[in-house]
């Protein structure tokens, strides 16, 4: 019986954060799928490793670029139309993290990571639209557990998670007689370079260490991934990774005060064995995003 071809096949693709983690894995089944994949993030020679490195039968060429910069943005969507055509699916999937208490953190840090995961996930919407506009494209919106039920000492990110679930379920409703689609994924941890740095910070290995047994696993991200590109082929209004996170969404009224709760009994424990610290962005991307920008490029 013949392979079932991919509707993704010959289409361009868009996936943001391409140069690790989550991203790089995304690209990678989207490129497996015959799509032909813009590779955009930080990190100009990362983002080189992995275009180089896809084995698709589709073409791939990779931007360094600010997802939060509205002018390089635009110049990006540009080129991307004009080199590889104009994209049916967008991955709006970059994203920075840090933990810690909010009355002690750094303002600058905590306002970056509202920046590149809400608003950067907005310049993103707006930079491609018009693209997707013409290819009745999808649009999907990487989110979290934290869309859903805030955790203490992630103050801003889980901020931002549940702003960009309020702006796909907006964005959907907008643009659904525009035929283009709209897809938020509900993501729980996912191995990274980001959550394996969070692990060596203790306020938020003992967040996680906190959480049910089946809420604390971490889950590779090319399995992770491969839900999500499925879910592209389907044009999916929401997505779970795992599938029990759906369950959340009947309980999520209830779960902040269970969350207050828990927290009062079990952070002035925890404070007192470990002061809880601000670790700064997390991860290698996280470092990545701090460091002088180097402004916006092409790759061949």
């Amino acid at each position: 019986m013949a392979a079932k071809v991919s509707p993704l096949r010959g289409r361009t693709a868009v996936v943001t954060g391409a140069a690790r983690g989550l991203g790089e894995a995304v690209a990678r089944r989207l490129a497996d799928r015959g799509a032909d994949v813009a590779l955009l993030g930080r990190e100009e020679n990362a983002l080189a490793r992995v275009r180089d490195s896809l084995t698709g039968p589709g073409r791939a060429l990779c931007w360094e670029v600010d997802v939060t910069d509205d002018a390089g943005m635009a110049r990006v969507a540009a080129e991307v139309r004009e080199r590889l055509g104009a994209p049916s699916v967008v991955v709006a999937n970059a994203g920075v993290a840090e933990g810690g208490p909010f009355a002690e953190s750094d303002p600058a840090t905590w306002r970056r990571v509202i920046e590149v995961n809400l608003i950067g996930s907005a310049v993103t919407a707006r930079s491609f639209l018009p693209a997707l506009f013409d290819t009745r494209g999808f649009f999907l919106q990487v989110a979290s557990l934290a869309s859903i039920g805030a955790a203490p000492m992630m103050s801003a990110y889980c901020a931002s998670k549940a702003g960009v679930e309020s702006f796909a379920h907006s964005l959907r409703a907008e643009l659904a007689h525009r035929q283009v689609g709209v897809g938020i994924a509900y993501i729980n941890w996912t191995d990274t370079d980001m959550i394996r740095d969070a692990d060596a910070h203790a306020v938020l290995r003992e967040l996680r260490g906190h959480m049910p047994p089946p809420a604390r696993r971490v889950y590779p991200a090319a399995q992770v991934a491969g839900r999500l590109v499925a879910a592209v082929e389907r044009r999916r209004p929401t997505v779970y990774m795992p599938s029990w996170l759906r369950a959340t969404q009947l309980v999520r009224a209830a779960m902040p005060p269970v969350v207050t709760m828990l927290s009062r009994r079990e952070l002035p424990r925890l404070a007192a064995a470990e002061p809880f610290e601000g670790t700064g962005l997390l991860g290698a991307g996280g470092r990545a995003d701090v460091a002088p920008a180097r402004g916006s490029s092409s790759g061949a």
